[in-house]
């Protein structure tokens, strides 16, 4: 037995560099029983694992944080304990923010988030979520970034940095190929090298060799037959190995499945969802494999050390354990910044006949004028002096009254506030307009705006599944369709008599939630019925959508307005107001490809969505926009497409290899003039994609390769200039084992979206 008694205070002169620290992690080490080291690998609570009091090392605290730091549970039971110090910002989701293309709030948004998390005395943050969007029907798609490697890379670079600088740890997720819920504890998805390194983990490799995330979590499902959990692939050869990454991997949570063959790979910290911690694979059964000689304790060690190393790295132990940064709570910058990136995160997708903004003089005050010609002069300079009439606003639909930061499963959290779409119209024309509001369709669960008790009506969802009386079946369908028809009518009754119509529906997290996946993409609650309906009595009417996946939108060619808003935080209802009333200039561009329908979708042609045991990816890297251009397939919108009040105007374009000393190992250089030609402030993204002429391996016609958002004054240009580094031109080589370029021609696309995109000319690597 090791001494009990040893003091693990540095000297004052200790310094910082690697070999001095990892001299005194392997001193700590040796102090260590087996019983210790064993409690610092598992959970000792649900986020929280065990420290050593006796040498002075605390235990490592955790939470959930895709869109900011998860409310406080108790420590062995999955119950909120309900506390008032526990509210927090409510950020926009990882959608959301892709949809800015704005790097630097990316840095802002994770900043916030680690500034909380301190704040609240954690250690790790379980954020970003950065699975490639495969399927459109996948629950988690909201708390994804795009079905794009390169954008993922550019903004979980900074958002990894900006937590990270706060003194709390970023945990990159899910590592890897978590891209449907369905059956996810054990699905296996199949996928070839090629694929694999070249799509789906890009993404990570980025936040482990450029942005230095200090613990990544793995995956729930298999890959290529392997549990994420145990995958030596994935956790040794890849991450260890080829990436040489020495932080911290942290299993989902009940996502490990054995001991030994865990044990054995990279898997660092154990995590589940049970309370009986001392029974966990990396408890007392790792304590009994050491002992007979089934698993190393050298093993043991090298995760200690991996989670002691990430210790010294938040200034928990070593010589800056007393200068860590104490973070702070929910604060006007952070509310601020979640209004920025809300607003930029919106999606113009249509706007015939200008439509939007609503101007002020569309919707200002107006006099009845008298012409009642038979009255006395005074009667009618009383009417014509009268009160004047407001102009009527119909807001119709669940999502403008729908609060979403309570739901999601692990996204969840008590926000500090929430504004509504409807509340933030009401704040931005006051007590002029007259704003009325109508659900317009019956949401189960929704206790105010249906007559049908909540207890009956959620049968709703189980009716046609579970046996029973028949006629009382019947006779509860009879009363929800009798509700729904009634919130219908009420709704086009409110448009008959407004003078602007603006519906607000899409998904909820009944829909957009860990845990499952969409059945289809079609709306729910009956919503296609009621926007035709309204598109009957207003063809004005201005339809937004608020939800974190594609849906299928039969009546899009009905439609003037049509406005795109992920889940984005806190300040949704200000940011959209100030998108309809023209306040701000819409200037998000989709992250990712709608879809007409879910036929349309290479999931679907393979026969591979929502399967519950295999998964073979037999598209290899052609999902996405990739997929519909390989096989001219017409989307209902573009990868990168976004519209604005203002015009913009892309010339001058010039592709040349670059021999700027500025821009080391830069291979080309692209540059063009972006002019604002409107008459409104507002942003474009310049796009720049490349395609290999002629390739010994097959590849997409087109990839995003650079990007840069652009803010111009109404007539002013700006000279943008985008570098193009070797990954816009190399592909992973299989029988090479890495990534390389193949000698030959590249052309180079410029526009403002996929869709909308010219040959700008032609690069030689």
């Amino acid at each position: 037995m090791k001494e009990n008694n040893v003091s693990l205070k540095c000297e004052p002169d200790w310094d910082l560099d690697s070999e001095k620290r990892e001299h005194y992690i392997t001193f700590i080490v040796n102090q260590l029983t087996l019983e210790e080291k064993t409690d610092m690998i598992h959970g000792a609570g649900f986020f929280k694992t065990k420290g050593v009091e006796r040498l002075g090392i605390p235990p490592l605290t955790m939470s959930d944080g895709p869109m900011g730091v998860r409310n406080e549970f108790y420590n062995d039971k999955w119950v909120p304990i309900g506390h008032s110090d526990d509210y927090v910002s409510y950020a926009p989701s990882n959608s959301a923010l892709a949809a800015t293309w704005n790097p630097q709030l990316a840095y802002k948004c994770g900043r916030n988030l680690g500034e909380e998390a301190r704040g609240r005395g954690k250690d790790v943050i379980l954020a970003p979520g950065i699975n490639i969007k495969r399927d459109p029907l996948c629950g988690r798609n909201f708390e994804y970034m795009s079905e794009d490697p390169y954008i993922v890379e550019t903004l979980v670079v900074p958002f990894i940095n900006g937590v990270q600088e706060n003194d709390v740890a970023a945990c990159v997720k899910h590592f890897a190929l978590n891209c449907q819920e369905t059956n996810r504890l054990y699905v296996d998805t199949i996928v070839d090298k090629r694929t694999l390194h070249e799509l789906y983990l890009k993404g990570f490799r980025a936040a482990v060799c450029k942005a230095h995330s200090y613990s990544i979590m793995n995956a729930y499902n298999k890959v290529n037959g392997s549990h994420c959990s145990e995958n030596k692939e994935l956790l040794d050869d890849i991450l260890r190995d080829k990436w040489e990454y020495d932080g911290v991997v942290i299993s989902d949570w009940g996502s490990v499945h054995t001991t030994k063959e865990s044990a054995s790979t990279s898997m660092d910290i154990e995590m589940s969802v049970t309370p009986d911690f001392d029974n966990y694979y990396y408890a007392r059964p790792l304590i009994k494999a050491v002992n007979k000689g089934e698993v190393s304790e050298e093993v043991v060690d090298k995760k200690v050390k991996n989670i002691l190393r990430l210790m010294y790295r938040l200034k928990m132990i070593g010589p800056e354990a007393t200068d860590r940064k104490q973070g702070i709570y929910s604060n006007m910058e952070h509310w601020q910044d979640a209004l920025d990136t809300a607003r930029e995160s919106v999606v113009l997708l249509k706007n015939e006949d200008a439509i939007l903004p609503i101007s002020p003089d569309r919707i200002k005050p107006y006099r009845m004028i008298c012409e009642d010609k038979a009255g006395s002069k005074d009667d009618k300079l009383v009417k014509n002096n009268a009160a004047p009439v407001k102009r009527k606003i119909a807001v119709i639909g669940h999502n403008a009254e729908h609060n979403h930061a309570d739901g999601g499963g692990s996204a969840e959290i008590k926000a500090i506030y929430e504004i509504s779409p409807l509340l933030g119209l009401k704040k931005a024309l006051g007590g002029n307009v007259d704003i009325q509001y109508a659900v317009g369709y019956y949401v189960p669960g929704d206790k105010d705006v249906n007559e049908v008790n909540w207890q009956e009506a959620s049968l709703e969802r189980q009716v046609m599944e579970q046996e029973g009386n028949e006629k009382n079946n019947k006779k509860l369908r009879k009363e929800i369709e009798k509700n729904r028809q009634k919130l219908l009518e009420e709704a086009c009754e409110l448009a008959r008599t407004a003078d602007e119509v603006i519906y607000i529906g899409g998904l909820n997290h009944d829909y957009d939630v860990e845990g499952r996946d969409r059945h289809d993409m079609v709306l729910p609650y009956g919503q296609d019925e009621l926007i035709n309906a309204l598109l009957d009595i207003n063809p004005d009417t201005v339809v937004v959508m608020v939800a974190g996946s594609p849906v299928q939108m039969p009546w899009l060619q009905r439609v003037k307005a049509l406005v795109w808003c992920y889940y984005s935080g806190m300040e949704t209802g200000d940011a959209l107001a100030d998108i309809l009333l023209g306040k701000v200039n819409p200037s998000g561009k989709l992250p990712e490809t709608f879809p007409v329908n879910i036929e349309d979708t290479v999931t679907y042609k393979n026969g591979q969505s929502g399967k519950e045991d295999v998964i073979t990816c037999e598209e290899g890297i052609f999902t996405g926009y990739r997929y519909y251009e390989k096989e001219h397939i017409k989307p209902a919108y573009t990868f990168g497409y976004g519209l604005s009040y203002t015009s913009f105007e892309i010339s001058s374009i010039t592709v040349k290899l670059c021999d700027d000393k500025n821009a080391a190992q830069a291979i080309a250089l692209v540059s063009c003039e972006l002019k604002n030609t409107g008459d409104m402030y507002g942003a474009d993204v310049i796009q720049c994609y490349v395609g290999d002429v002629e390739c010994s391996v097959d590849r997409p016609i087109k990839e995003l390769a650079a990007y840069q958002k652009v803010f111009l004054e109404p007539g002013e240009s700006k000279k943008v200039q985008l570098y193009l580094y070797k990954d816009a031109f190399e592909f992973y080589d299989v029988k090479k084992d890495d990534f390389v370029i193949e000698p030959g021609q590249f052309r180079v696309y410029v526009g403002d979206s996929l869709d909308n995109c010219e040959a700008a000319g032609y690069i030689t690597v």
